[in-house]
């Protein structure tokens, strides 16, 4: 029996990273993929990547909606995505206010680390994909080299303008030789 996580993954952030950022987005309605998002997550898909979705949503904690809401606005991204072939392996929500001082928001590693265990996910081999800082530092926390999508920021391991830019140079790291989730 292998004793060590055999797949490598892609960590993504949702607002700003996968769909457009609206805020605190309380419909399903502004669910909204980015223009290259889903060809973007087929390539990393068929390349053998794991996708998680890796996303804060204080909105739920701060009582502006329901997690019923964040629920249904991942079941219709899925919708979205299923035209493409893509799938998320796991959807990890961290439901606080900044201020509630929970272990699981981001820049913490905790909902990369939970869904690395429940997937079999090798760290030292993913990449986590975001728009801010905390994404960034989330991944790095992980062990996971990072994507800053938009901007710059000296901890990252590669800084792209889109998703699909992301991967490309994911696509082409010497970090996933190896990938091979079969």
């Amino acid at each position: 029996m292998n004793n060590h996580p055999s797949k490598a993954a892609v960590f993504l952030d949702r607002d700003g990273t996968v769909v457009a950022d609206r805020g605190y987005l309380s419909t399903v309605d502004g669910i909204e993929l980015l223009p290259d998002a889903a060809e973007a997550l087929r390539r990393l898909a068929q390349a053998g990547f794991a996708l998680v979705l890796i996303t804060n949503q204080s909105g739920i904690g701060r009582g502006y909606f329901g997690p019923d809401v964040v629920e249904a606005q991942h079941r219709r991204l899925q919708e979205l995505l299923e035209p493409s072939g893509v799938r998320f392996a796991a959807i990890e929500v961290c439901p606080h206010a900044p201020d509630q001082n929970c272990d699981c928001r981001k820049p913490e590693a905790t909902m990369l680390k939970r869904a690395a265990i429940r997937l079999d996910i090798d760290l030292a081999r993913s990449y986590m994909v975001g728009d801010k800082r905390s994404d960034i530092q989330a991944g790095k926390a992980a062990g996971c080299a990072a994507v800053l999508l938009g901007g710059e920021y000296p901890e990252a391991d590669h800084c792209a303008g889109t998703l699909g830019e992301a991967a490309d140079w994911i696509l082409s790291s010497s970090r996933n030789a190896d990938v091979d989730n079969a």
